[in-house]
């Protein structure tokens, strides 16, 4: 594996195309040594023939994405929520992950209330926190660009990820530190400092930004080199604050799932030794 390469780990919606035995294989062709898994596949291949899959290949398993949509107001569908994320931390330990992803759910329909969904997520947390702890599992809350408030994440920047995760021990909540939600804010920096002075910052996700978006906006996230952002300067900020653990590129994008998922990997190896490792 190459000295560059030590801290990589490619996030297994990049290369959706590849099922779990593909994807193991590429890592092992390119050296790298770890994935950051997501429930639908692992569930489909099978948690436990997953562990096995990626134990017996010597690879890590650096986050397992995603938990959340936390923001419900209907008791039942609380419920549901919360038996799934349970469910996900479960998961999470089996896999030999410590860390679980979290997109905190947007507005419920009807509502037009941040402040209340917000507050929803943290009284969940407070009932999650704990059990993942009991399993050995973090919670990172991750912070969603803005364009994803209504729908998708109502917690918007690392600030508001931070005064939701500081009400809770570092070892149960933090947050993910990901450059394509956040290389627009200027206070980040500071609030990635912060993150790091209470031990939150539980992983460190890249990808870059690149426009025009495409329609829907959600499968627009560049390949690393192809758009705006400074990658080795967020890497050093949160070295700065203290995280040296794995880095993940997660990206979705309908141009590079089109093509073989192998070049893919080996392309995006290349291109976080070139800008990031």
């Amino acid at each position: 594996m190459s000295a560059a390469l030590e801290r990589f780990s490619i996030n297994q919606m990049t290369v959706k195309q590849l099922d779990l035995p593909e994807l193991v294989d590429a890592c092992l062709e390119s050296g790298v040594p770890g994935v950051g898994l997501w429930r639908a596949p692992v569930q489909s291949y099978g948690v436990e023939a997953t562990a096995k899959l990626i134990r017996d290949a010597g690879l890590s398993v650096t986050t397992l994405c995603r938990g959340g949509f936390l923001t419900a107001i209907e008791p039942a569908e609380r419920a549901r929520a919360l038996d799934d994320n349970r469910l996900a931390v479960d998961e999470a330990a089996t896999l030999g992950t410590d860390t679980l992803v979290l997109v905190s759910g947007g507005l419920p329909a009807g509502s037009k209330d941040l402040h209340g969904a917000r507050e929803r997520i943290a009284d969940a947390l407070g009932e999650l926190g704990p059990y993942a702890a009991s399993r050995g599992v973090r919670l990172a809350v991750e912070p969603l660009h803005p364009m994803y408030a209504s729908d998708r994440c109502v917690v918007s920047t690392l600030a508001q990820a931070l005064d939701i995760a500081e009400r809770f021990p570092a070892e149960q909540v933090g947050v993910t530190v990901d450059t394509y939600h956040i290389w627009w804010d200027d206070t980040a920096p500071a609030q990635i400092a912060r993150a790091g002075a209470s031990g939150r910052i539980h992983t460190f996700q890249l990808a870059d930004w690149t426009t025009p978006l495409p329609e829907g906006v959600l499968n627009g996230r560049g390949q690393i080199g192809d758009g705006a952002i400074d990658m080795r300067e967020w890497k050093g900020y949160v070295e700065a604050a203290g995280y040296s653990g794995p880095i993940e590129v997660e990206l979705f994008n309908d141009a590079l799932w089109a093509r073989d998922g192998r070049e893919v990997l080996a392309e995006t190896a290349a291109r976080f030794a070139e800008h990031v490792g």
